[in-house]
């Protein structure tokens, strides 16, 4: 008798974990997966080749993750926020010294199966470490000098392992992350008007540290026809590809400037520009609104959840997805300068993917068990 109760009671655990599920969220994730799919096969010029079988594998192969990381109960990610942040840690230290080196950076660390960035992975670790550290802390002890230097700390260590790698884009990106944990933690605003304008000041003396090929991105942003065959060739083809796709596009495995070689890198940071090529203003609002929903429903799950690590962890998550698409999108639309920023899901890269399902995993977590306190 005791032994069938116990089995009901864990086959109703079980069924009630799947109707907890955010079905809107994963239809958008799955939705968004195919629309890449379909995007990567117009970047390998309507065939199945290596971007889009890879791009293939990898999407089914995390978005199954993304389904098993829903079912851990989230005082797991709770409880490995600190561990989780030393072994990227420790994985960025190793890419400093054996990582493989391209295109003049040296980012990646070769696990057979995939070549994996750490940095990118330190997108998530680093919220889910400020999550945990600012779980159950009062207001008045946020706010005190040694917790703002110790949150300093943590955001500052990877940041400068990713900028000598060197890649400037993916540690701005890593401290707007971690700025987001904090804002959401309850920091005086003052703080950050004071960094702000600190950051102002010192602008120029900033820009003498940049190097030679990031000097030259800036100056690209400011006036891309100043070199419109080297430097500011990338971005004024993006924007030409972009205002060439009108009102409905030029239509599926039509975008003359991506078939016709003229848009390079494509399939990565790119990515948008061919969608939107082919899609137009129609399709590329459809995507902002999936993006929208998205971001939406993340929040949506913070505020249902309990537990205030979940809370903070689905706020900053969701707020820096805002910001990963709105650095990506005003990139390509020449609003900002190049930072080699990857569109979640969209763009080519396993690293970057599988930073952002592993997000999305927690943040299933935080949905499925919503009810769950952590003391």
């Amino acid at each position: 008798m005791y032994q069938h109760t116990r089995l009901s009671n864990n086959s109703f655990g079980f069924f009630q974990k799947f109707r907890n599920f955010d079905y809107i969220l994963l239809a958008c994730i799955l939705l968004l997966g195919f629309i890449s799919l379909a995007t990567m096969y117009s970047t390998d010029g309507g065939n199945i080749l290596f971007h889009t079988k890879s791009h293939f594998v990898k999407l089914v192969v995390f978005t199954i993750m993304m389904l098993i990381f829903s079912f851990i109960n989230i005082k797991f990610w709770f409880s490995i926020g600190y561990l989780s942040y030393l072994i990227v840690i420790a994985l960025l230290i190793w890419t400093y010294f054996f990582g493989i080196k391209s295109s003049g950076s040296q980012r990646w660390m070769d696990l057979y199966f995939i070549n994996l960035q750490p940095s990118e992975l330190m997108k998530i670790c680093i919220i889910l470490c400020l999550a945990k550290y600012f779980h159950r802390m009062k207001l008045e002890n946020v706010n005190s000098i040694y917790t703002i230097l110790t949150s300093l700390i943590i955001i500052i260590l990877p940041m400068g392992l990713v900028i000598v790698q060197p890649d400037l884009g993916t540690s701005l990106l890593i401290a707007i992350s971690g700025v987001a944990v904090i804002w959401f933690a309850g920091i005086n605003h003052k703080y950050f008007i004071y960094t702000i304008m600190g950051f102002l000041i010192s602008l120029p003396f900033i820009i003498s540290f940049l190097k030679p090929y990031q000097k030259l991105r800036v100056l690209t942003f400011l006036n891309p026809d100043r070199d419109p065959l080297g430097a500011g060739y990338q971005i004024i083809q993006s924007k030409i590809a972009v205002g060439s796709g009108g009102i409905f596009g030029k239509g599926f495995l039509k975008g003359t400037q991506s078939y016709l070689e003229f848009l390079p890198e494509k399939h990565t940071d790119f990515i948008f520009t061919l969608f939107s090529e082919e899609f137009g203003f129609v399709g590329s609002a459809t995507l902002l609104i999936i993006y929208a929903v998205i971001i939406y429903r993340i929040i949506s799950i913070g505020i249902s959840s309990r537990s205030y690590f979940a809370k903070i962890f689905c706020y900053s998550f969701g707020a820096a997805m805002f910001v990963y698409i709105t650095i990506n999108m005003s990139m390509v639309l020449g609003l900002l300068p190049i930072v080699g920023s990857p569109l979640p899901i969209m763009s080519y890269g396993g690293s970057s993917m599988l930073a952002t399902m592993i997000g999305f995993g927690v943040v299933m977590s935080a949905k499925v068990h919503s009810q769950q306190a952590i003391a």
